[in-house]
């Protein structure tokens, strides 16, 4: 079952505010609310009914202590060494929760892959191009939206890498 809240979509006021300025107001109608919390790309797949690499996960680092978002398909792993080496970094580490906060304005699980209270450097895994659509975080641990993989990297000023895990 998909709610709303009072504004009408389950979207973070900010992340709303954001969607509106970058002329994506339309999306608003298209985010779907869930009772339960999508907070993870497995419960957020389950959810929506879509395969989990059709999911967008919006994932914090510190590279070399700086703040960078990489946004990867919920399906696969980020590789520190790979975001290092793309960063020209000496350490890549995952962010703390009050880091991430800080940086995005948003708390683990719903944070989106754009719209946020700070300007970081964004990488996008190529794999989420593999997919018509993908969904991803709309600013809360409840909600998310449907966009095309292309226009998604380019609202987020995200550069194509990547960085992720490889399978043996």
């Amino acid at each position: 079952m998909t709610t709303t809240d009072s504004t009408g979509h389950g979207a973070h006021p900010r992340f709303a505010e954001a969607l509106e300025e970058q002329g994506l107001g339309e999306l608003l109608e298209r985010i779907r609310r869930f009772p339960d919390a999508t907070r993870t790309a497995a419960e957020a797949a389950a959810a929506i009914g879509c395969e989990l690499s059709e999911i967008c996960k919006s994932l914090i680092f510190a590279a070399d202590g700086v703040p960078v978002l990489v946004l990867m398909d919920g399906a696969s792993r980020v590789d520190l060494e790979r975001v290092r080496q793309e960063l020209g970094a000496e350490k890549v580490t995952r962010a703390k929760a009050d880091v991430v906060r800080e940086t995005t304005g948003y708390a683990i699980g719903g944070v989106p892959p754009f719209g946020h209270r700070t300007k970081t450097r964004v990488l996008a895994d190529r794999s989420l191009l593999e997919h018509d659509v993908v969904w991803a975080a709309a600013g809360n641990p409840h909600a998310v939206f449907p966009m095309e993989p292309k226009a998604l990297v380019a609202h987020a000023g995200a550069a194509l890498v990547d960085v992720r895990e490889q399978t043996s």
